[in-house]
């Protein structure tokens, strides 16, 4: 097993996740309603290009992690989790400038696989609103080398981090053909 990289504090780690978390949701949540009045002289949804690479990116990432950890590698493991989070940070920073600055693009009535769409949209939507204080929480429990709850914790963690990742890649796909 690996050292603790940093000394448990529950209450402090408790209270920065917290805010940590609340301050993403409330910025993604207000980008329904905010929008920067700019023409940029590029293709704003090159960003979502690079969302769902990176969002491709992180689930193999995640998988990689899975398989490292059921063989023991826990350096590799480590090593990949932490990729894994920065990745997902460089895709929060692409998703909002996309968002920022592209109008809402709607999948139309008429299009096949719309139900399809729209429930993967949905449940992606739903669990990438919850998942960032579970994540945040299970790194902090492997930083302070609580394996047990670590590993608990991951359990529920992972598989929802990774549909996210996965979905995110999905919803691109079928919405890009649409964007103006």
């Amino acid at each position: 097993m690996l050292k603790p990289v940093i000394q448990r504090n529950d209450p402090k780690a408790r209270l920065l996740i917290g805010i940590v978390s609340v301050v993403v949701f409330v910025a993604v949540v207000a980008l329904k309603y905010i929008a920067i009045p700019v023409d940029p002289s590029f293709n704003v949804h090159i960003f979502a290009t690079i969302n769902a690479y990176l969002n491709g990116s992180v689930a193999i990432l995640l998988l990689t992690a899975l398989i490292a950890v059921k063989m023991k590698n826990y350096s590799l493991h480590k090593r990949t989790m932490f990729a894994a989070i920065i990745l997902s940070v460089l895709f929060l920073l692409s998703y909002i400038a996309h968002h920022a600055l592209a109008a809402d693009t709607v999948y139309p009535k008429d299009a096949p696989y719309r139900a399809f769409y729209l429930i993967i949209l949905l449940t992606h939507i739903m669990l990438a609103g919850v998942i960032l204080p579970f994540i945040l929480y299970t790194a902090y429990r492997a930083l302070t080398a609580e394996f047990p709850a670590h590993k608990k914790l991951a359990r529920i963690t992972w598989p929802v981090w990774f549909y996210v990742a996965c979905t995110g890649v999905i919803v691109y796909l079928m919405i890009s053909p649409y964007y103006t």
